[in-house]
């Protein structure tokens, strides 16, 4: 059970004493993890939250997402960042890329809006909708944030036009703060049923709570395995020492990297459906790690696809990166590739195999390249792509990130810069109290 975090593909870069220099720092970042003694230890709730969740809450998310599966046919999904990336990752992981194409009796299609502001998405996801029964989960703390407030408002305006507004109350769950913000106090007066986006645990980190976790539940996803996995990995890694916790190790290997010049990491992966982790990935490394003119710059890919498109750079390009495989041993449902009597495309010594053999060498082959190309490679392998591991890997990369933050210096659980775009959009946009800035940027854009 859980995962295997193999290094091979660093030795040529990282020498082993290295690591043992390297750790009494790790060993006092994980002190300051532990100890809630490190910077931004107000958003460190996830590091225990899977074994101290709300109880209550966990069946309420249960009962909701059955009523959800009863009732509606599409359950459509407001957020943005956190609040709909971790939830998106983990029903593509689980479900597979094409859950809503599939026949899935008994489960929702899952729509996701609110991540953007096009009219365009929006309008093609209304079509979708068409005149199926539909129930919405609104993710957002404030309710205010523009993208998700633009198009709950429509959606809740859809909703009361088709059920009017007692019907429609039964079908829109929000998850929001516990006390306080527009949102709560709409859900309030209305009578929609909520649950909490805690205050100690940032959206990046907060796909183990009911922000991901009931649209899960709506698709018939396990999260009671999915909590099982990310609490067997906070017992796994809850040590401080470098040469037994896989999880230090790849938080310290990506510090040497980057003290070395390599400042890029390529999270791989061999699977379409992980595409979405990617996404996840970015948001979590990105948003902790890049301030103060410091950070490791996440990227993801998805191989082999693209191969055909960024292979050459990784190949050949500056050698400024470092590549972390996210492999997946089994398929789900794997395809035997028959013989062809002509073999017109010359692939015949690949019949009798399966699709992910194939891909397995696919994988190798690629590994081996880029080490000899330069590019340090570490290999995150997981049995396969089911709820435990789901879980699991969620904790992996949430606690080593935080590791790996402390160890370069900055406080993994803010997010400064990501509120000077939006300072300026509302300013441009007209919203009150604005005003002065608003003169200032028209006066720049001219």
């Amino acid at each position: 059970m859980g995962i295997k975090v193999n290094l091979e593909g660093v030795k040529n870069f990282i020498a082993d004493d290295e690591y043992t220099k390297f750790a009494p720092f790790v060993k006092t970042a994980s002190d300051l993890l532990s100890s809630g003694q490190g910077a931004g230890n107000d958003f460190i709730g996830w590091v225990d939250l899977p074994v101290n969740y709300d109880k209550e809450e966990f069946e309420r998310i249960k009962k909701a997402g059955e009523k959800i599966r009863k009732n509606s046919e599409v359950l459509v999904v407001i957020g943005i960042g956190g609040s709909y990336l971790g939830g998106r990752a983990a029903l593509d992981f689980i479900k597979g890329i094409n859950y809503n194409n599939k026949k899935h009796e008994g489960t929702p299609d899952i729509y996701f809006v609110g991540n953007s502001i096009s009219s365009d998405c929006l309008n093609d996801t209304i079509e979708m909708l068409g005149d199926r029964d539909f129930s919405i989960n609104i993710i957002s703390k404030s309710g205010t944030t523009t993208e998700p407030a633009i198009a709950f408002r429509i959606f809740k305006q859809l909703a009361e036009k088709k059920y009017g507004k007692d019907g429609a109350k039964e079908r829109i769950f929000a998850t929001t703060d516990r006390s306080r913000g527009a949102l709560k106090s709409l859900c309030d007066r209305e009578g929609y049923e909520t649950f909490v986006i805690t205050d100690d645990i940032g959206g990046r980190f907060s796909v183990l709570t009911p922000v991901g976790l009931l649209l899960m539940a709506a698709a018939g996803i396990d999260i009671d395995k999915v909590m099982q996995g990310a609490a067997d990995a906070r017992k796994d890694y809850d040590n401080t020492d470098i040469d037994k916790n896989d999880c230090l190790r790849y938080a310290a290997t990506r510090q040497i990297l980057a003290k070395k010049g390599k400042v890029t990491e390529i999270l791989a992966n061999y699977e379409p459906s992980l595409t979405m982790f990617g996404e996840w990935y970015k948001q979590l490394y990105a948003e902790s790690e890049g301030k103060d003119q410091k950070g490791i710059f996440p990227v993801s890919a998805n191989f082999s696809t693209d191969l055909h498109s960024i292979g050459q750079f990784i190949q050949d390009g500056s050698r400024n990166l470092f590549e972390t495989v996210l492999w997946i041993e089994k398929a789900q449902k794997d395809i035997i590739i028959q013989e062809d009597p002509e073999n017109v495309d010359g692939l015949n010594f690949v019949a009798g195999k399966t699709m992910q053999f194939v891909n397995s060498k696919a994988f190798a082959g690629t590994y081996l390249a880029h080490i000899d190309g330069g590019v340090p490679t570490v290999v995150i392998e997981a049995e396969k792509r089911d709820e435990y591991n789901f879980g699991y890997i969620v904790y992996f990369f949430e606690k080593a990130l935080a590791i790996s933050g402390y160890l370069s210096g900055v406080n993994p659980f803010d997010q400064p810069g990501v509120e000077a775009y939006k300072k300026n959009m509302f300013a441009l946009l007209g919203k009150p109290g604005y005003e002065d800035r608003k003169e200032q940027l028209e006066s720049r854009l001219k």
